[in-house]
């Protein structure tokens, strides 16, 4: 018990006073005058709160939309047409981040909304793909054996397949936070603010602790819900 909780909280934990450390040294010992000016609590906190915003609402959606549209695409008559949209899915995702925040700024313009809208697109890929991937990889002997027993289609799907592509959802879920984290920090291009304003200003005038600071953050913020996902993970497999 005290090991789990260890697991679960000690460990994030550590990250985050990592991370406070990082802002209270950066804030408190600027390198010059334009630095002081850049790396203020106000607006690193600022940062902080549109970086998770971009990535909760964006997240919220892809997992929500993900999750579904893989569930029905496994269904045995849209089989195909799964397949063919999990080929497309594996293409989009090597198209670069900056690319898709690119697209959609030329067509929808500046702003949070913008951002979000492109995350959630790139977001939602992996989850798809693990969704019809973990659900058609349930073994055909067990859909049988559960129809034989007189369960419906809705029930096969929630009692056996869900479960059993459990861990490979959450893996895509994984996968898909960790990428949005990553590509959330390139918003800054289209006004959508969070800690790409941080590295991006530091880039333009050249001050690394701006830099250093913005990616910094942005790094443990990914690595820390990759661990606390990852810890969910790993009990979902246990349970299954």
């Amino acid at each position: 018990m005290l090991q789990n909780l260890y697991k679960l909280i000690i460990v994030p934990l550590f990250l985050i006073i990592v991370g406070v450390v990082i802002v209270i040294y950066t804030v408190n010992n600027p390198t010059d005058g334009l630095v002081a000016r850049m790396l203020t609590y106000d607006n690193v906190l600022t940062a902080l709160q549109q970086h998770l915003m971009l990535m909760l609402v964006s997240m919220i959606g892809a997992i929500i939309v993900g999750v579904l549209v893989g569930i029905m695409l496994s269904r045995p008559s849209l089989y195909y047409v799964g397949r063919g949209v999990e080929n497309v899915v594996n293409v989009g995702q090597t198209i670069p981040s900056l690319a898709i925040l690119a697209l959609f700024f030329t067509w929808l313009g500046l702003g949070f909304r913008v951002a979000v809208f492109a995350l959630f697109l790139y977001s939602i890929l992996p989850i798809l793909r693990n969704t019809f991937a973990g659900i058609t990889s349930v073994d055909s002997s067990i859909v049988e054996s559960a129809k034989g027993m007189g369960l419906n289609q809705f029930r096969i799907l929630t009692r056996i397949e869900l479960p059993l592509a459990f861990p490979i959802i959450i893996a895509g879920i994984r996968t898909a936070i960790v990428i949005n984290v990553g590509a959330a920090t390139l918003a800054t291009f289209i006004g959508g603010g969070g800690f790409g304003d941080l590295i991006v200003t530091g880039l333009s005038v050249r001050r690394d602790m701006v830099i250093v600071t913005g990616a910094g953050l942005a790094a443990l913020t990914a690595i820390i819900l990759d661990y606390v996902i990852g810890q969910i993970e790993l009990r979902v497999v246990k349970w299954t």
